[in-house]
Formats: structure tokens, sequence, C-alpha cells
């Protein structure tokens, strides 16, 4: 008789768990996917929003593009400006200038927008 497998955590354990069962073998999860390759891309079988669904992509993945080389070129820009600013004497960093463009992000995106400013600016001169 096989006895229940308890986790640490006091929780069920196994295939009613989605856990392997003490046997060994994987447990069987329910696919909400049908074999339908429009609905694997998409999450719907319904052929116009499945087609709108696409068309929106591409355009993510266009922007997707543009932010990414955006991001390059302005990391790029910033550590030319750092390696200027030092070659003539100047200081590693601006804090003011820092502080002035996690404001603006904060103010145009919000708690989100400071975490990507605090990003771009990690990128541009390196952590602190």
């Amino acid at each position: 008789m096989m006895t229940d497998v308890v986790e640490q955590n006091g929780g069920p354990a196994g295939p009613e768990a989605g856990q392997p069962s003490v046997s060994g073998g994987t447990p069987e999860v329910p696919s909400a996917r049908s074999d339908d390759p429009a609905e694997a891309r998409t999450g719907t079988v319904e052929p116009t929003a499945a087609a709108r669904i696409v068309q929106i992509r591409e355009r993510i993945d266009e922007i997707d593009h543009a932010l990414i080389a955006l991001w390059q070129e302005r990391a790029a820009l910033s550590q030319e400006v750092g390696a200027t600013r030092m070659a003539s004497g100047g200081t590693r960093l601006v804090l003011s200038r820092e502080r002035d463009i996690l404001e603006r992000f904060r103010v145009a995106l919000g708690a989100d927008g400071t975490q990507l400013a605090l990003l771009l600016l990690r990128a541009g001169r390196g952590p602190l």
C-alpha cells in the first residue's frame, strides 16, 4: 500500500500537487491548448482575433527592436560623456543630472519609470 508523501511545508506532494509520483513517473498535466498552431501562437482559435493578435505582436516586435537600438545608443553616448568628463579632470558622475533623469522618468511613467531610469543610468555609467 502506497502512503501519501508530504512536503516539508505540510502540503501534499505527488501527482495531486503537480509533483512526480513516488513511483518516479511524471504527472499528467492537462493541456490548455489544442493542436491548432494558430491557437498555440495566439491563445485563441477565433480567426479574426488570432489575425489581430499576430498583427499587434508584429508591431510590438518592431517597437522592441527600436527600444533595444535606442538603449544601446543611449548607453554608448552616456559612456562617451563620462569618458570625456573624466579625461578633462571632471567627476565620474554628475548626481544632479542623474536626479533630473530619474524625476523625468518618474513623472512620465510612475514607479516603473524610476526603475527604468535606474537601469538606463547603470547601462551608461556602470554600477555605483
